[in-house]
Order: structure tokens, then C-alpha cells, then sequence
């Protein structure tokens, strides 16, 4: 992101010794050799090739200063030697270099692809768009950002890094940037890069972006926190001098090669614990701790035992994350010990491999190249979590949905369960039966059932635990719940359910939208949908450009969801037809329009409802209709078809602004399914009253979906409203007929909507 300004600070501001040592600091920072001396992984022809980069960098922001003063070069240089503590290759770090020429400097995108390639030219172009991206909220505009950002991650992961070291620059010379900015950019910060440094397992840059937000975002709470841990340092120097000279010789008397490193926790981390905890600082104790680097897995576990005969382990603050690593890669053996004192100690055993991982995470590809397990397993977790992004943006067109998917995943607090062929599958924690079978496979997820962990059954809304043992059940004829949106956590499975109601929809939309626009092109003269020859297809064409829809399928599916009228694209796509010198059927429209249907004619027109329906017809809750009903259909704008019972008030509402969205409806002979309807029962309070009633419904073979009693206290008598599954409204008269007949029972009755007055 550009910070620069257009003029230098005053040099009489300062003494002449001052001014001079600050000249050759700046002039040393925006040489090419304060980067070189970090290039010797490289070779001479690559570091020839980020010298000309520099160089055309160099000329491009010429007079350009930031806000200390400084040359901006400093600021693409600073940005590469970041770069190089990755070992990212030349074009990445030639991207570094010029990360910012596109936006400050006027140099086009072409310049760069004749100057450099292509693939430094795309990486320049994808950071420059990202520099232009701002986080102020948490709304359509942020939301449409951060799927531009993952995106740009997901196709090239070195974007992001080089965009994250961009990041840290500024935030460690944050002090030179106008205050008022600071809260934004911190804030910024914390909530959108370090999760992602954190989940793509930089966790030095994790932590060092944590601590630079909450200085500049918090400061006076940083200095106090800073002063007390300086105060707690000093008072456990002792201590931790002697648990490391206790554990040197317990591993030298075990003959294990070792290497001992102190660990503290940042200054935010332990804020963040104080704060979510709600604890004081003198109540965090696992501040210090150590860290056990070993050759190999197996010593890992080792070293352990050697631990646990020094000093006893705390109860339940032992996790194996090499078995089962992190969701980010991440490998280590985890371990909390009482130390001297009854201080809690926490050490982290692993191996060389898993520690660069676990500091670069990512960023190990280039750093760490000997084949390690640890960073092939690290990189393969963060290669499909990326995958995982362009298969959401495939099926989630909104940015919303987007931001809604992956953000669980970007803050992941995972569970561990296995499959029941032991294959471990890591979770966001509150994950469900759902969620782990779209993690299988997205086919096993729509077809889903029923759930069984741990050999029992199981709802599929149940959470999972650590340990668990989950094994779907599916059918070929199921397909998703829209109420699984409800309980899923994860990102993948959200996507794939949205993704495939929607289709489903569509299809069941574009099939009423072309049964629609048969019917009033029938009440036109016309029998028959125009074909697919060159003829038809031509009036086809006139037609799509005078609705302004892309396809015919379009056009049938708004029509189907009410965005288009059937009637005025009927009678657009009749004179079309005429105009291609095709004839209306004079006796077809008098039947249409004048002739009653019959047995011997059954009307085109009527929409016959089964109840096998999808999403683009539905029933309406205000009166719900059920068979043996009079009803009608309303189209609404992009809702689907709403079908009302005919003496609904709101239909009475509706006929008097949209009467032309009103379609005709009925009931087919056999339903394939029952409905909902909502019964009244008045009871006098008693013993096991509300078990006979329940029992009535039962008895004559309807279902209770919904119990509704109440808040008031009981009185003497009590309604109790049910909504229950009936086949039609015979049904629902035998279910009235057998509570009425139950003691206790003083009233059973449907409820209907009020009707309105009449002329209203």
C-alpha cells in the first residue's frame, strides 16, 4: 500500500551530525546491497535478474519519499528482504521490487510483461489490486475484498505472501503514518492478515502482526502489559535458568540429542487470555515455556518420557498434534509440566522439519527443501484448504456467501475424528454429521441420511467430539435439507448445500416458467412452444432481446419465479411468431379464452399441484392450504408460486394491486404427499391431558409437527395450537372428530386467517 508524500521534512529540524548520519542510513537502505546480502540462495543469473528489477523500480519512483522522509525504494526493498527470509524465488522477489510501480508510477501491466514476463507481470498485478482494497466494515463492499483477496491467494499463493510482508512493513513503521489511520489499519490487521498468516502457518509473522496492531491499536494497555512482563521476567530469570539446567542434564544423561530454546508469549497473546478469561495478569501462567527441537518422529516421544520423569505432567495438557497435526500443518508435541515451585511449565517437543513449519508454514515450500514428512504434510493441508477457495467462488457468485464460508475456516478451533476406515479428518469445532460428510465427498453429503458415531445413531445435526467414529448412511433418492444451512459450520459443506438448492430450484423454476408460457400461448392461437430450427430459432432470438435475458432457459426461469409476467411475454412471442408468417388457431383461442375445461378437454392452463413440488412453488403459511381447498396461485416477483387458500384476506389484498399474477390452481386427484394445517384445542387442565390429546391425533393417523402452548400460566382451560401433517380435508375433519370426542377436550377447530370485510 503507497505512503508516500510529495515533499521532504525540513533538514534544519535537526542538527548537522543527525542529518548526516540519517542521510547515509537512508542512502545504505535504498542501495541495492542492503537487499543483496540476503540473495545468496539465488543464482548469479537470478540475482542479476532482481538487480534489474530493482534498478527499473528504482527509476520508476524517483522523488518519491515516504513519511519519515526516506526514498520510497526503502519501502519495495524492505518489503523483498522480508521475501528472502522465506527463500521466495527471483520473480517473486522482482515482484516485491515492483509491487507498487502499477498504481504510483504510471508503468502499465505491458511494460512490465515485456521488461520482466508474464508471471512477474501477473504477480505485480494481482498485489497492485490488492493494494487498493480497505476493510472498513463488514459489509457487501469488504466482503466483495476479501473473496478478491483469497482469490488472488488461491491462484498464487506468493501474492499473499508478498502481500503479507508488504503489511508488516507497515506495520512496523506505523509511527511514521498520520495517528488517525492507525486504528483502521490495526484493526485491519488483526481481524483480516494475521488469521491468514496464522492459517497459511507463518506463525512468526502471526504473532509479530498481532503485536504491531495492538501497540498502535491499544497502547497504553501495551505499555502496561510490556512493563509487567519486564517486572515478571526479571522476578523468573532464576527459575528458568534452573528448569533449563535441569532439563540440559536429564537429556545429557539420556544420551538424546537435543537443542533447548526459550519461548515467551507475545504480548497480545497474553492480552487476548486476560481478556477473553477474564483473568489478571498474574494469573496467566503459561508464559514461559520451552521448546525441545530433536532429529527424529520417534524422539519426539522419547524426549517426552525423559520430561515426565523430571517433572510430573498436569493432568489433561498433553495434545499430540504429530499423529494428528493441525488444521494449518502445524506438528508438535505439546506438554504442560509443574515445575519448580509448582510453577506450570509448557514445553513443545519436535523435529528440525516441523519447527520451520511451524514458524513458515507455507512458506516452507521455498524455505525448506529436503522432503521432510512434516512439510509435506503442511503443504498438502494448505494446498486443498486454497483449492477449497476456487471450488467456493465456482458455486458462491456473492460475496457475502463468500466471506460467509471461509471465514470459519480462517479461524479454525478444530476436532479431530476418524472415518471407519481410521482416516483422520480435522473440523472447526461444533461441526456436525453433516459437515464431516460433505468433507468426504460432496456426492456422500447430498445423499446423506442419517448419521452413526461411535456405533450409535444419530441425528445429522449432532455435534462431533475429538475421537469420534462417524459413518454416513445414504439413499440415491435423498437429496439436502435447506434446514442443514441452520446447523453446518463449515465453509465447504455451506457452499455445496447452497450451491446445489439453487440449481434445483432453477430447474424446477425454468420447468412451471415454460408450462407458464405454453398456457398463454395457447390463450394466443398457438399450440406450441417455437422448436429449435432455424426458423424458431431466429423468433427465439427477437424474443431474448426483447426481455434482455441471455438464454431461453433464463427467460423460463424468471418467468417461473415471477420476475416476468407469462401473459405480456406470451402475447410478444405470438406476434413474433406472426411475423414470421406463422398462423394462430382461431378455434384454439375460443376454447382457451371462452370454453370451460371438461373431462373430455382438460384445461392447459390449470397448474395441477401434487405436492411433489420443489422450491418454486410454495404453500403458504397465512392459511395453509390443504387438499380439498378452493385456491389460487400467485406469481410473485421472484418468489415462485405462492398458493392461498381463495378466502385468504391476503389474496383479497393482493387481487386488488397484482390481479394479473394470479394463475389458476388445483389439487390433483391423488397427492403425493400431506400438509400442513393448524388446529386449535381447548382442554380443561388436568393430569396427562396434553398425552390423550396427542394420543386422539395420533389415533386417527396425522402427525404433530408443531405444539404451541402458550407463555401464560395455566388456567383453568388452556388452548393448545397444533400444526399437524393431514392427506387432505377429509383427513383433517376425522383428526377434529376424534378430539372432540376426548375427555377433557371442550373445543377442537381448524384456525383460519380473519376474513377481511367485504369491499376491503
Amino acid at each position: 500500500m503507497s505512503v508516500a508524500v510529495a515533499s521532504a521534512p525540513d533538514p534544519a529540524a535537526a542538527s548537522p551530525g543527525v542529518a548526516a548520519a540519517q542521510a547515509v542510513a537512508s542512502a545504505a537502505a535504498a542501495s541495492f546491497a542492503a537487499l543483496e546480502a540476503s540473495l545468496d540462495y539465488l543464482s548469479s543469473s537470478e540475482i542479476e535478474q532482481v538487480r534489474q528489477a530493482y534498478r527499473f523500480a528504482d527509476q520508476a519512483h524517483l522523488g518519491q519519499l515516504r513519511k519519515n522522509g526516506d526514498p520510497y525504494i526503502t519501502h519495495p526493498i524492505a518489503v523483498a528482504q522480508i521475501c528472502t527470509q522465506w527463500k521466495l524465488d527471483a520473480q517473486a522477489l522482482m515482484a516485491a521490487l515492483l509491487h507498487d510501480v502499477l498504481e504510483d508510477c504510471g508503468v502499465t501491466k505491458a511494460e512490465l510483461t515485456e521488461r520482466f514476463g508474464p508471471a512477474v507481470a501477473e504477480l505485480v498485478d494481482g498485489l497492485t489490486k490488492l493494494d487498493k482494497l480497505e476493510f472498513d466494515s463488514r459489509e457487501q463492499g469488504q466482503a466483495e475484498s476479501f473473496r478478491k483477496m483469497l482469490l488472488a491467494m488461491a491462484r498464487d499463493v506468493r501474492v499473499m505472501l508478498i502481500k503479507l510482508a508488504d503489511r508488516l512493513h507497515n506495520m512496523r513503521t506505523m509511527g511514521d503514518m498520520p495517528r488517525q489511520k492507525w486504528a483502521r489499519i490495526s484493526r485491519e490487521t488483526l481481524e483480516i492478515y494475521a488469521p491468514i498468516a496464522h492459517r497459511l502457518g507463518l506463525n512468526n509473522l502471526y504473532r509479530e502482526l498481532q503485536d504491531l496492531a495492538f501497540r498502535h491499536l491499544h497502547p497504553w494497555r501495551y505499555q502496561a502489559l510490556s512493563k509487567a512482563l519486564a517486572r515478571s521476567r526479571a522476578r523468573r530469570k532464576d527459575l528458568i535458568a534452573r528448569v533449563q539446567g535441569e532439563v540440559e542434564a536429564a537429556f545429557a544423561g539420556s544420551g538424546l540429542q537435543v537443542r533447548i530454546a526459550g519461548r515467551e508469549k507475545t504480548l497480545y497473546s497474553i492480552y487476548h487470555k486476560m481478556d477473553t478469561k477474564h483473568l489478571s495478569f498474574a494469573q496467566v501462567t503459561d508464559i514461559y515455556g520451552f521448546r525441545i527441537i530433536v532429529p527424529q518422529v520417534l524422539d519426539c516421544y522419547t524426549a517426552l518420557g525423559v520430561l515426565h520423569q523430571l517433572y510430573k505432567p498436569m493432568p489433561g495438557k498433553f495434545r499430540d498434534y504429530i499423529a494428528i497435526p493441525k488444521i494449518n500443518g502445524y506438528q508438535s508435541l505439546h506438554t504442560t509440566l509443574i515445575g519448580p515451585f509448582g510453577t506450570p511449565i509448557e514445553f513443545q517437543l519436535r523435529t528440525p522439519g516441523m519447527d520451520v513449519v511451524a514458524e513458515s508454514g507455507i512458506a516452507a515450500h521455498w524455505l525448506y527443501k529436503t522432503g521432510d514428512a512434516a512439510q509435506a504434510s503442511a503443504q498438502a493441508l494448505n494446498a486443498q484448504w486454497l483449492q477449497s477457495l476456487l471450488d467456493i467462488q465456482q458455486e458462491t457468485k456473492d460475496s457475502g456467501e463468500f466471506w460467509d464460508h471461509v471465514r470459519i475456516d480462517l479461524f479454525p478451533d478444530s476436532v479431530y475424528v476418524f472415518t471407519p476406515k481410521s482416516k483422520i479428518l480435522a473440523l472447526p469445532r461444533g461441526a456436525t454429521a453433516v459437515d464431516f460428510a460433505y468433507a468426504i465427498h460432496s456426492d456422500i453429503g447430498h445423499r446423506a441420511i442419517g448419521a452413526t458415531i461411535n456405533g450409535e445413531q444419530v441425528p445429522l445435526r449432532t455435534e462431533l467430539r475429538n475421537g469420534d467414529v462417524v459413518e454416513i448412511t445414504t439413499s440415491p433418492h435423498a437429496h439436502p435439507n435447506p434446514a442443514w444451512l441452520g446447523f453446518v459450520r463449515t465453509g465447504r459443506a455451506r457452499s455445496k448445500i447452497r450451491h446445489y438448492l439453487k440449481t434445483l430450484a432453477q430447474e424446477e423454476s425454468r420447468a412451471l416458467g415454460e408450462r407458464l408460457l405454453r398456457q398463454a400461448l395457447r390463450a394466443e392461437g398457438y399450440a406450441h412452444l417455437p422448436g429449435d430450427d432455424a426458423a424458431d430459432q431466429a423468433v427465439w432470438d427477437k424474443l431474448l432481446r426483447f426481455t434482455g435475458t441471455r438464454s431461453r432457459d433464463e427467460l423460463l426461469t424468471d418467468i417461473g419465479q415471477g420476475r416476468r409476467i407469462a401473459g405480456m411475454v406470451g402475447k410478444k412471442l405470438a406476434a413474433l411468431l406472426a411475423e414470421s408468417g406463422q398462423r394462430p388457431d382461431a378455434l384454439l383461442i375460443s376454447q382457451e379464452r371462452f370454453g370451460a375445461p371438461s373431462e373430455d378437454r382438460p384445461s392447459q392452463g390449470v397448474v395441477v399441484l401434487d405436492g411433489s413440488e420443489g422450491g418454486s412453488i410454495v404453500y403458504a403459511s397465512c392459511c395453509r392450504p390443504i387438499p380439498g381447498d378452493r385456491i389460487v396461485g400467485y406469481l410473485g416477483k421472484g418468489e415462485g408460486l405462492a398458493v392461498h387458500t381463495e378466502d385468504c384476506p391476503v389474496v383479497r389484498r393482493l387481487l386488488q394491486r397484482d390481479r394479473e399474477r394470479f394463475l389458476e390452481v388445483e389439487w390433483a386427484e391423488e397427492p403425493m404427499r400431506p400438509f400442513e394445517s393448524t388446529i386449535l384445542v381447548t382442554v380443561s387442565n388436568g393430569k396427562g391431558v396434553l398425552a390423550r390429546v396427542a394420543a386422539a391425533i395420533a389415533a386417527a393417523e396425522a402427525d404433530i409437527t408443531h405444539l404451541h402452548m402458550g407463555d401464560e400460566a395455566a388456567q383453568r382451560t388452556t388452548e393448545l395450537r397444533f400444526t399437524v401433517a393431514v392427506r387432505d380435508r377429509v383427513h383433517l375433519a376425522q383428526v377434529l372428530r376424534q378430539l372432540r370426542r376426548t375427555p377433557s377436550v371442550l373445543r377442537a377447530q381448524r384456525v383460519r386467517p380473519p376474513r377481511a370485510p367485504d369491499g376491503n
